[in-house]
């Protein structure tokens, strides 16, 4: 995927990079035989820009566009609706939650911004990973999970959640792992959160001392005889 600090730099412009990365996805999947995909980042400043930038991705055959959390709820609520109009995948970075859900005296749980981005319209949310470089304890992360992916979630004060919400026909999210994982850590990642999560290993797949393909290839094998395994 796009970083979620990518938008358009004057050395990096967003067209320019929407193309490049296509054409790797197209090449990889002519090589494969396998869909393949890139989250094209469209964060911009106005949703004018937004707008443009998702209509290029969806012209040059993406299927999925990224945007962060910092746009706000109603730029959000409205390219939510822009990817349902256009069979789009819309994919939600948590770029700045930090900044209100860390707080412990006056801030925001991560788990009820789970709530509203579910509400929005999302399809993809990252929601922590417990065992990464980010904060938060295994339970906890369990409950962002659960708000995310149940139709009806029931109240479990361990993992945070102090009474029962039904969800109704509300569509659900899929939680996304990102952040410090990587292949060593699979057993850990799928007792933790199930098939139905989305597992993004970014420095974990370039930080492999035999390369980028090397890592990608450890990712798969693991997760792989992980499931195999277990199954």
């Amino acid at each position: 995927k796009d970083d979620e600090n990518i938008n358009s730099q004057p050395f990096m412009h967003w067209r320019d990079r929407f193309l490049f990365c296509m054409e790797a996805v197209k090449r990889a999947e002519a090589e494969t035989g396998e869909v393949k995909g890139h989250y094209l980042n469209v964060t911009a400043a106005t949703m004018e820009d937004m707008y443009e930038r998702a209509e290029f991705a969806r012209e040059i055959g993406s299927c999925i566009v990224m945007i962060d959390l910092i746009i706000g709820y109603t730029a959000t609520q409205s390219m939510a609706n822009w990817a349902r109009r256009n069979n789009m995948i819309l994919h939600m970075h948590r770029a700045g939650h930090s900044t209100y859900t860390r707080q412990k005296s006056h801030g925001v749980s991560f788990r009820v911004i789970s709530k509203w981005l579910r509400l929005a319209g999302v399809d993809h949310l990252h929601a922590g990973t417990a065992v990464g470089k980010l904060e938060g304890d295994p339970m906890t992360v369990q409950g962002y999970y659960n708000v995310l992916r149940d139709s009806l979630t029931k109240a479990d004060p361990s993992r945070g959640v102090f009474f029962d919400q039904d969800w109704a026909g509300i569509k659900k999210v899929m939680p996304v792992a990102s952040g410090g994982i990587h292949a060593g850590q699979m057993h850990q990642l799928l007792h933790l959160f199930g098939d139905d999560v989305v597992l993004q290993f970014g420095g974990g797949t370039i930080g492999h001392p035999m390369g980028i393909q090397a890592g990608a290839t450890a990712n798969r094998v693991a997760l792989e005889a992980m499931v195999k395994a277990r199954n």
